[in-house]
């Protein structure tokens, strides 16, 4: 198989070369051409070629293959071919689909396509992507597989091998055998390594630990991600609620999973709504309508800025310098806050702390928020100290509101920190998702909190003199 990885140079030249034979209908040309390639590889290229184009491709193509390449096509790409074949063409194409690929396409159409495509299957594929459709949408069940091998722990390896080679051809992976009594129930998994190396004529038995690890079919696919991350597998088994094995979940489509949680959560950190579909893709009214509630939302709050800073007018006009530092410490709290929000939302998506670890999130918190608050809070002093050295501009009094910015920025960032650690967990704790405390969204509210801060602290420096 070549690797179109180490060939990038030549990506163009091999699309133009595909397109060439397309245009001849050089059909066998095409399929000599297509059969050393990996479909992870030829994907990419595929889908910037015409739909017409792509439909003569997969008309050309071997059913294996063209259900290869099919799985790595952009979602759109999929889409589009599959209204230019023919019924029969997709029928084909549909039915020699792994189960987990075709019920995440089937998931992403409207329901009456769906229906259609699964009257196209055959009574058997049909059966299986109907129990996976049954699933909750985002459950292990909707991404398991039901090509996997097990075997009986009184065989013989001799016996499993030969199985093995007998079933284990067109299953999803073999990296993990699983044994299974008489009633289907898991019993162990054990590695195929252990298989190849084991004498032949010993029992399926003594390859056993009793040390594995199960899915259940209703689990969130979150909790998969978890189990992945903890135990380093490529595959884990799902059974149902009398512990019989009914289908296992893969390493790349846990990888798929870990990518679209992860966009997720930095579209909500970003202040927007998770858009669910790719950005170049979703449709402009959709794409605004999700951006469009946060935005409301933090205008309505930053209006609650301009309230507080009604109620301090009369400092303000008292003390005009004031006004300068307004920007500088209630960014720098929200800064700090943002810092904090993001930090702790991540190290609670990897498990590094549990909820009721709170108090050492909030004792680290307010040790970092204390000296990124004395750091900021001595630039700002000696910026104004140095300042006035060679301009009046802070007149007279430039000691005390150099000792104000400086002691504000102290307090504004401490409790910046400690409400962009504080709120992901009480989020948390709800039920709620922890990315909605977005990076925006914490530097609002401190927004408002630190301009209360700041005018307290001058009120208490200058009072008797500006104020």
């Amino acid at each position: 198989m070549k690797c179109l990885s180490a060939l990038m140079p030549a990506q163009v030249h091999v699309k133009t070369q595909i397109a060439a034979l397309i245009a001849r209908k050089d059909i066998p040309a095409l399929k000599k051409y297509l059969e050393p390639w990996l479909a992870m590889d030829i994907a990419p290229l595929l889908a910037e070629l015409s739909v017409e184009e792509l439909a003569t491709l997969f008309r050309a193509g071997s059913r294996d293959l063209d259900a290869a390449i099919f799985t790595y096509l952009p979602l759109e790409a999929q889409k589009k071919l599959l209204k230019v074949l023919t019924p029969e063409q997709m029928a084909s194409l549909l039915n020699a689909l792994p189960p987990d690929d075709r019920t995440a396409f089937l998931n992403e159409q409207p329901l009456d396509v769906a229906m259609q495509l699964l009257s196209m299957l055959s009574a058997d594929e049909r059966q299986v992507a109907q129990s996976l459709l049954a699933y909750p949408e985002h459950s292990v069940g909707r991404m398991m597989t039901l090509d996997f091998v097990a075997v009986h722990p009184e065989w013989t390896v001799r016996q499993a091998l030969d199985f093995i080679r007998e079933h284990g051809y067109d299953r999803e992976t073999l990296n993990m055998v699983y044994v299974v009594d008489d009633g289907g129930h898991l019993i162990d998994d054990v590695r195929v390594r252990r298989f190849l190396l084991a004498p032949l004529d010993s029992p399926v038995r003594s390859l056993m630990d009793g040390n594995f690890t199960t899915l259940k079919a209703t689990d969130d696919r979150e909790h998969a991600l978890e189990l992945f991350r903890k135990f380093d597998r490529v595959a884990l088994p799902v059974t149902d609620e009398m512990s019989k094995l009914i289908g296992i979940v893969t390493v790349d489509d846990i990888l798929d999973v870990a990518e679209e949680e992860a966009t997720e959560d930095i579209q909500k950190l970003g202040g927007s709504e998770a858009l669910d579909e790719p950005y170049t893709t979703i449709a402009l009214s959709r794409m605004v309508k999700k951006r469009a509630s946060w935005l409301v939302v933090l205008f309505l709050g930053e209006m609650l800025t301009a309230t507080a800073m009604s109620y301090f007018e009369d400092e303000i006009a008292k003390a005009v310098v004031l006004a300068l530092f307004v920007p500088l410490v209630i960014s720098s709290g929200g800064n700090a806050g943002s810092q904090a929000a993001t930090l702790v939302i991540r190290a609670l998506a990897l498990g590094e702390f549990k909820l009721r670890d709170w108090w050492r999130i909030m004792r680290r918190e307010l040790a970092a928020g204390l000296a990124l608050g004395a750091i900021l809070g001595v630039i700002g002093f000696l910026r104004i100290a140095i300042w006035s050295m060679f301009s009046p501009i802070y007149g007279e009094h430039w000691l005390l509101v150099a000792a104000t910015v400086g002691v504000s920025l102290v307090g504004i960032v401490l409790w910046g920190s400690l409400m962009g650690s504080m709120l992901p967990l009480l989020l948390k704790r709800a039920g709620l998702d922890p990315a909605t405390s977005s990076a925006p969204f914490v530097a609002t509210l401190v927004d408002v909190t630190g301009l209360i801060i700041y005018f307290s602290v001058a009120f208490a420096i200058m009072r008797g003199t500006l104020l």
